[in-house]
């Protein structure tokens, strides 16, 4: 019987550590779960204040387009207020130039505008296709270019209208 009593005693103890066991991991489970309730509250703060942050933010951003869109609406209506009047030409380019008898054979005799004669001197390199093949910006000069550029047989874009300009006048 002794060793009956001994055996319920042990079992007894046992039966206690189980239950001190499961009380301690409850305890713990509690904390635990405290400490998450009160991270999540922590963290639901902190989201407030940043949305308040944000809203903030918003509020000032929206404040200076409010007054970009402001300036940017008046900028635009003083430049409707401008563009009423017409763009003139400048006069001196339309002012009919009188052309030498080698420029004439390109262009024709009559006196047109500087611009004009411009036009119709690409009109004929395009025509009698005299610009260069490889280097687009030369041109390859026939008999009556030649005697319009000086002798050259070749001159560039840059260079033609200065040489075309000693023959208006």
């Amino acid at each position: 019987m002794a060793k009956k009593k001994a055996k319920k005693k042990v079992k007894k103890k046992a039966a206690k550590k189980k239950v001190k066991k499961k009380a301690a991991k409850k305890k713990v489970a509690k904390k635990k779960a405290k400490k998450k309730v009160k991270k999540k509250a922590a963290k639901k703060k902190a989201k407030k204040k940043v949305k308040k942050k944000a809203a903030k933010k918003k509020a000032k951003k929206k404040a200076a387009k409010k007054k970009v869109k402001k300036k940017a609406a008046k900028k635009k209506a003083k430049k409707k207020a401008k563009k009423k009047t017409k763009r003139k030409p400048n006069p001196a380019f339309m002012k009919p130039m009188n052309i030498s008898p080698a420029l004439a054979k390109v262009v024709g005799s009559k006196a047109i505008p500087r611009t004009e004669v411009t036009k119709k001197l690409w009109a004929y390199i395009k025509k009698n296709g005299l610009q260069d093949k490889v280097n687009r910006r030369n041109i390859n000069a026939d008999a009556n270019l030649k005697a319009v550029f000086g002798g050259k047989s070749k001159v560039s874009m840059f260079e033609m209208t200065k040489l075309v300009n000693k023959h208006l006048s």
